[in-house]
């Protein structure tokens, strides 16, 4: 995916990235601002915290008045993605945000987290529901029943937005040699965003599947995070995109992803 072995097609044929040493063989992206060579054994599909606080009714988001209602699609879409993913070889990342049920993990009043997090102003707002939203245990930090890990995803934790502060994200992609991060989850221009900026910083390269992301906000949140991406921090396809790339690539027989 660098600049060292680009190639430039007429037509319709976006660009291509690859990195230096990559096989020839690789899948090939669609994407925005141009198509990305990867090879899947070197690739993480992260899946954002896809709990029942971010995509169901009655969670935190939804409680926080937040519009939770096009969830469903997206769900959908990032169950097609894990599916092709696994196939592929592709090591799958499931996040959970959230504290423990104290929110020592959230910070005090000394931490901007406490004052800017939406679920802990709705606590203050609201005292019957501390312990319930975000917090490890409860029916609002789990994971949608639609979206299970399987034995070879990795879950963690993370306490803050980004995925890389604070956790083994890092450290884990590095062992297995993984460069190249496809992102899906909610909310698109919160911890999505926040993740994959701070990845770029430490050198892996990040693409969106966009339909299968969903923004905390109005409409133009979604595509303001997505034009920041694009233009600044890493690449935009979907989830057809990123099936057809990954289609005849196949784990090894034996290989848990």
């Amino acid at each position: 995916m660098s600049m060292v072995d680009s190639r430039i097609e007429t037509g319709t044929s976006p660009v291509v990235r690859r990195q230096p040493g990559e096989p020839g063989n690789e899948a090939v992206l669609r994407a925005r601002p141009e198509a990305l060579a990867f090879t899947p054994a070197q690739t993480a599909l992260i899946v954002v915290d896809m709990q029942n606080a971010y995509a169901s009714p009655g969670g935190y988001l939804d409680l926080a008045g937040f519009d939770v209602s096009a969830t469903g699609p997206v769900i959908a879409n990032i169950n097609t993605a894990i599916t092709a993913a696994r196939a592929a070889g592709i090591k799958v990342i499931f996040f959970q945000n959230g504290w423990d049920n104290q929110y020592v993990e959230a910070g005090g009043p000394g931490s901007p987290n406490f004052h800017k997090s939406n679920a802990l102003k709705t606590m203050r707002k609201r005292p019957e529901l501390m312990g319930k939203l975000l917090a490890k245990g409860d029916w609002d930090y789990d994971l949608v029943d639609a979206l299970r890990p399987q034995p070879g995803d990795i879950v963690l934790p993370k306490p803050r937005y980004s995925g890389f502060f604070n956790t083994q994200l890092d450290s884990l992609l590095r062992s297995y040699g993984i460069h190249h991060l496809v992102f899906t989850g909610i909310a698109t221009n919160v911890c999505v965003e926040s993740t994959l900026r701070d990845g770029f910083f430490l050198e892996y390269f990040g693409v969106v599947l966009e339909d299968a992301t969903h923004q905390a906000g109005p409409p133009f949140a979604q595509q303001a995070a997505l034009f920041n991406i694009e233009t600044f921090f890493g690449w935009v396809s979907d989830v057809a995109s990123f099936c057809h790339a990954v289609e005849g690539h196949r784990a090894p027989a034996g290989h848990t992803a």
